[in-house]
């Protein structure tokens, strides 16, 4: 077990990894997408595109050039990055580009904190930056899980 663990806000989770067969193709650029709760959609969309919601399964694009962020499963639903609250990190031209959205932690504040403490240790750049406390990533994130890997990726970039 890794010395981060500890501070991992989604730790008492337990993930069940699903093997795709059918991986959810974006209707719009067709590369592959990942499956999102709805719960999580639900509330990254703005108020106005609640109602096309409904209890639809979705899954939002990676590619990170595509307009699209989510697209329910039977393709008749699209939603495009200024429908959505916040900026989706790993698109294009996100800014702010946030590495933990419950705290509104960006890419650049961890990145400063790598610089300030001198060191990539993950519980002291959690510490500094006040990442991943009052985690609700299932609501916030817009991948719908803990980002404890996107900060991790920050903290590499850094």
């Amino acid at each position: 077990m890794s010395s981060d663990a500890n501070n991992n806000c989604c730790s008492g989770i337990i993930e069940l990894v699903v093997i795709e067969q059918n991986i959810p193709k974006c209707p719009v650029c067709r590369e592959a997408g990942r499956l999102v709760k709805n719960v999580t959609v639900r509330h990254i969309v703005n108020k106005e595109f609640l109602e096309s919601i409904n209890n639809l399964d979705f899954a939002i694009c990676m590619n990170e050039s595509c307009n699209t962020v989510y697209f329910s499963l039977d393709e008749h639903v699209i939603i495009e990055k200024k429908q959505v609250k916040e900026p989706i990190w790993y698109k294009n031209d996100a800014d702010p580009k946030y590495a933990c959205y419950c705290n509104k932690v960006t890419f650049d504040q961890v990145k400063d904190a790598v610089r300030s403490i001198g060191n990539k240790n993950m519980n002291k750049v959690i510490e500094y930056t006040g990442a991943m406390k009052n985690c609700q990533c299932e609501i916030y994130n817009p991948l719908g899980i803990c980002c404890h890997e996107t900060i991790k990726k920050a903290i590499d970039e850094a």
